[in-house]
């Protein structure tokens, strides 16, 4: 039986992985970011990594349970990524690869599997202010793509994976019709629309005016308040957290869209705006949660 010792949260990002190592008084030992592997249509090379990352973690000391979340339409259950657009994956069993590729180096550790945008709720709103533990939450990170995840009083829904992907809902009509909310509200769809290397490139280039850039940026901005404003109207939001690169932009992103979440809540109550408190560490936090989560489990069992 293991003890409640160090745990890794491993977060795997459209173009990079975050991992934290964590020890058991909740310190952090070790932190890391590698790319995460292109064209890897089936999850061998992430696998790769992961174990890679855990054997890492094993030779500071002990490891005691790993925590892995993926993007996309996430099966927790089934421990498969049903869909991910920006990986390639479809129908992908990620949790069996990486159990597969752990048996074969011998690391024999708790294995908690979900998903990138639930476990950074998880991390936003634990631990937080009581208000963040009452009523409804959501969690939007503005990364690569988009997706947001739904707190109710504290608890994390899944919706069978398929809660809060606002991402993947095609735009009906308008300039943009007939594409996905992400592909113009995110932080990888600013920078491929304004011809930026990255949505803090564009974000320098809206700074200073350059009109290419702040039409790829207020666009995102339209039609990011239009996917919280239904998110707030259904869920009944008291407050939205936002995360993922394009948060680090402070003001030049809140103020816009609060302005515009206004103009499309008239008369309603519009929700709090407030930056992510883990930036884009929230994922891998999470994961390490959830990790301790296994490892208790196992430990109780």
């Amino acid at each position: 039986m293991r003890g409640a010792g160090a745990v890794l949260g491993v977060d795997v990002g459209g173009t990079g992985i975050k991992a934290r190592l964590t020890g058991a008084d909740g310190l952090v030992l070790d932190e890391t970011r590698v790319p995460t592997p292109r064209g890897d249509t089936d999850a061998t090379m992430l696998a790769t990594v992961v174990a890679e990352l855990a054997e890492r973690a094993l030779r500071r000391g002990d490891l005691d349970a790993v925590g892995l979340v993926t993007p996309g339409v996430v099966d927790d259950g089934a421990g498969t990524v049903v869909l991910a657009v920006n990986l390639g994956w479809r129908d992908v069993p990620v949790r069996d690869r990486v159990r597969a590729e752990f048996a074969a180096r011998g690391i024999d550790v708790p294995l908690a599997f979900g998903h990138d945008v639930r476990a950074g709720a998880l991390a936003e709103t634990s631990g937080a202010a009581p208000a963040l533990t009452r009523g409804s939450v959501a969690f939007v990170p503005v990364g690569t793509g988009l997706a947001s995840a739904l707190v109710v009083d504290g608890v994390v829904v899944g919706g069978g994976g398929w809660a809060g992907e606002i991402g993947q809902v095609r735009i009906p009509a308008g300039p943009h019709a007939g594409r996905r909310v992400e592909e113009i509200a995110s932080a990888g769809g600013v920078a491929r629309r304004s011809g930026s290397t990255s949505a803090h490139e564009a974000m320098l280039r809206v700074r200073a005016g350059d009109p290419v850039a702040t039409t790829a940026w207020h666009e995102c901005i339209d039609v990011l308040a239009d996917a919280l404003a239904w998110t707030t109207t259904v869920a009944g939001c008291h407050t939205i957290i936002v995360g993922g690169g394009l948060a680090e932009s402070g003001p030049l992103l809140f103020d816009p869209l609060r302005t515009a979440l206004v103009e499309r809540l008239p008369g309603l109550r519009v929700p709090v705006l407030a930056p992510a408190r883990h930036g884009d560490a929230a994922g891998a936090i999470g994961a390490g949660l959830m990790a301790r989560t296994a490892l208790d489990a196992e430990v109780h069992a």
